[in-house]
């Protein structure tokens, strides 16, 4: 597993990092790339939207599946199905803040108490136990309420418990993503482990990742609602790229994306999204605001097309 400064990662997504999406990331650098949460028991109860969750092939390694669940028995039953369907990377979300998801107990509900903490560490031993020593990992916040920093405790039952890295958020489970990161955090969870971490929040240029290692310590970064903003950022944040590549370079990344979506995906739900992403890529040009109005009205894969000429060559006033 890739772990380092030189290997950035794309984080697990919800309704975003799909196929298609990692693809086109790492293309561009990502070392890693994670899927996007998968219900341990969806997958129990063949859920029909889990098993696209989990589409990959093999330019899509190392791949991580991060599961979410509050029952151990279920977690582990994942663990296991997957393991033997090939997968062999797999992290455990503690940090996902969604009220539904913590009401359940899982994501930041796994954080609360020290009780939860300590059901927490339970579940990743037996994680562990049955995915093998060194191929689990865990994300998660700093703590639950705002005056309530358990980033080092956690960390550190985490890495008792037998995770082989960890993934920091320092927020509050109760900010959302209110309010800044706070990166200092993250440098103590570094300071107190031995495990590699993997420093996660307001990441969104690569010089912010590249401060963000200089800063904490951490052994990699982890891009987030930066890559959504800028899948460019990999290659950016590796020296691959100019911070502010040209009008070409954003229709071919459009082009991209839109190949790998018709050639890995459902084609309306993949035209959809990129009526969402597409706006973000081209969000600093002079005419993003006309472009997005395009975008917005867009029903057919040739009207993504008509909408890359126009960044690649702009009408002239």
């Amino acid at each position: 597993m890739p772990i380092g400064g030189d290997a950035p990662w794309l984080a697990p997504l919800a309704g975003y990092s799909d196929l298609a999406f990692r693809l086109l990331c790492r293309e561009q650098g990502a070392a890693v790339a994670c899927t996007e949460m998968v219900s341990a028991k969806g997958l129990a109860y063949k859920s029909p939207g889990t098993q696209p969750l989990l589409d990959t092939l093999a330019e899509d390694a190392p791949l991580v599946v991060q599961l979410f669940g509050a029952e151990e028995s279920f977690l582990v039953r994942a663990v296991a199905e997957l393991a033997g369907r090939g997968y062999t990377w797999f992290d455990l979300n503690a940090g996902c803040p969604v009220p539904k998801v913590v009401k359940t107990g899982a994501g930041a509900g796994m954080i609360r108490t020290a009780e939860d903490r300590a059901r927490l560490a339970a579940i990743i031993r037996a994680m562990v136990r049955e995915a093998g020593e060194g191929r689990m990992g865990v994300k998660f916040r700093m703590g639950y309420h705002g005056a309530d920093d358990t980033a080092v405790e956690t960390a550190r039952l985490l890495e008792d418990a037998g995770a082989a890295w960890i993934t920091i958020h320092p927020r509050f489970a109760k900010q959302g993503y209110g309010g800044h990161s706070r990166w200092e955090v993250t440098r103590r969870v570094v300071e107190a482990v031995s495990i590699p971490v993997i420093a996660s929040g307001d990441l969104f240029s690569a010089e912010d990742g590249r401060r963000c290692i200089a800063e904490t310590g951490a052994a990699s970064v982890m891009y987030a609602r930066g890559a959504l903003r800028d899948p460019l950022v990999f290659a950016k944040y590796l020296g691959r790229m100019s911070e502010r590549p040209d009008r070409a370079t954003l229709a071919a990344l459009v082009r991209r994306h839109a190949e790998l979506c018709r050639a890995h995906g459902d084609q309306h739900r993949s035209l959809l999204k990129m009526r969402t992403f597409v706006p973000r890529y081209v969000r600093n040009l002079d005419d993003a605001s006309a472009l997005r109005k395009r975008l917005i009205a867009c029903k057919t894969w040739e009207c993504i097309e008509e909408v890359a000429a126009a960044i690649a060559e702009p009408a002239a006033e």
